[in-house]
């Protein structure tokens, strides 16, 4: 093999500092093709194509790296004359164009370039407040979409949305909505996820929250921003307020030596305290953490973030509906899901979406370098499994010794049961 030019061994670095980076991989591509290269360029044009898959100029250099000739543009209609054009629309323009009539016959069909919200009676309202959180409308996504885990759902259905659906029977128990929904557990998971199922059986809008959208440097700035937060809610309600990574933004405050982060904490325990108050009316507060370990003890206190709900890796049902939502728009040919399910036991969500990429990534470079395109076959499926280490176990390891030594109360009895059920414990 000839050796590498100093030119491509420096764009190889760039590369490997910027992968996701398509016009500089398609550089480093060009060139070893240009140094007869190909195998190699192809290899460079697949990745790229993995990141930008209508990439005009990927798809052009992957043909001529596979010797399929690329068709050229046609000739007529593109020579006119630049010094015709100018003439030509100076004519066709009107003396006195009536550039405001125009603007009212287009006006339904181009929007406006800029909107400015009206100012409320109240002063509230203004530009400063104007989209400053993004807040979702209520979508499609329901409990019913979230495949398998059927014990998170019966624990939604009578822990939160049971009393929420029947006021009148809410009324006869004396069961009170005060108080928000805790959901932990290991990473990809779907918390996030069943967060927003939550909000589209409730009918409401979803507020997601996180560090960077409280989190300031400037002194009492992150307080007004969790209030905001909270005031945005109420004007949108009924609305899910999400707080994702609440150990960031409710951190025990024991442990917490900057004074800002504990007014942070401070003013959320606020909001929280105002979930049953009449000026919060269908506000609903679920938060996500996969060190619960870490929140400040008050955040858990009731009339706050009182239920807690553990979401574990999916079950059997749950793999398989995944799995079939990854692969749905690949090409694939006979792959078993229901084997494929029984193998990935102990994957995250992410970790199998992490697997259907693999195996489309094995696929794709054997199309690319044989010149042929294949389907995706469970081989390949199997292969991406092996190769796939859980990315829960870490989280396991660190959750056994709590629940072990830090169970206090019984607060972690749902994780105690589960580490036992699968000889964890």
């Amino acid at each position: 093999m000839p050796e590498d030019s100093p030119l491509i061994v420096s764009l190889r670095t760039a590369v490997a500092a910027a992968p996701a980076d398509v016009p500089l991989r398609l550089h480093l591509a060009e060139l070893l093709l240009d140094a007869g290269r190909a195998d190699a360029a192809v290899a460079e044009v697949a990745v790229a194509l993995q990141h930008a898959p209508g990439d005009v100029q990927a798809r052009q250099l992957m043909a001529r790296a596979m010797g399929v000739p690329v068709p050229q543009a046609p000739e007529t209609g593109t020579a006119r004359a630049p010094e015709a054009a100018v003439p030509q629309s100076q004519e066709a323009r009107p003396a006195g164009f009536d550039w405001r009539a125009a603007e009212r016959e287009v006006g339904d069909v181009v929007p406006p370039r800029f909107v400015e919200a009206p100012l409320r009676a109240d002063g509230d309202g203004d530009p400063g407040d104007a989209g400053a959180w993004d807040v979702e409308r209520p979508g499609g996504v329901r409990l019913a979409d979230v495949g398998g885990m059927r014990e998170v759902k019966d624990r939604l259905e009578a822990a939160f949305l049971a009393p929420l659906r029947n006021p009148e029977l809410r009324r006869l128990y004396g069961k009170s909505l005060r108080g928000g929904l805790l959901l932990y557990g290991p990473p990809g998971c779907g918390k996030t996820f069943i967060a927003r199922a939550v909000a589209g059986e409730l009918g409401a809008s979803f507020l997601s929250v996180s560090v960077n959208d409280v989190l300031d440097m400037w002194i009492g700035t992150s307080e007004r921003n969790m209030h905001e937060i909270f005031r945005t809610a109420r004007r949108q309600a009924p609305c899910v307020v999400f707080l994702d990574e609440l150990d960031a933004l409710g951190a025990k405050r024991s442990r917490t030596a900057h004074s800002g982060l504990r007014n942070t904490v401070n003013q959320l325990l606020t909001e929280l305290d105002g979930i049953d108050a009449e000026a919060n009316e269908g506000v609903f507060v679920l938060a996500a953490t996969n060190v619960p370990w870490d929140v400040d003890i008050a955040l858990r206190r009731p009339g706050r973030l009182d239920r807690t709900l553990l979401v574990l890796p999916p079950d059997a049902p749950a793999r398989e509906a995944i799995l079939r939502y990854h692969l749905r728009d690949r090409p694939i040919e006979n792959v078993d899901l229901a084997r494929l399910a029984k193998v990935t036991d102990g994957l995250s969500g992410a970790d199998l979406a992490h697997v259907c990429e693999a195996a489309a990534e094995r696929a794709l470079l054997d199309s690319a370098r044989t010149g042929t395109v294949r389907m995706i076959g469970m081989a390949d499926l199997l292969a991406a499994a092996r190769e796939v280490t859980p990315s829960t176990e870490p989280w396991f390891a660190a959750a056994r010794n709590v629940a072990m030594f830090a169970n206090e109360g019984g607060m972690y009895d749902d994780l105690v049961a589960y580490l036992k059920k699968r000889r964890k414990l």
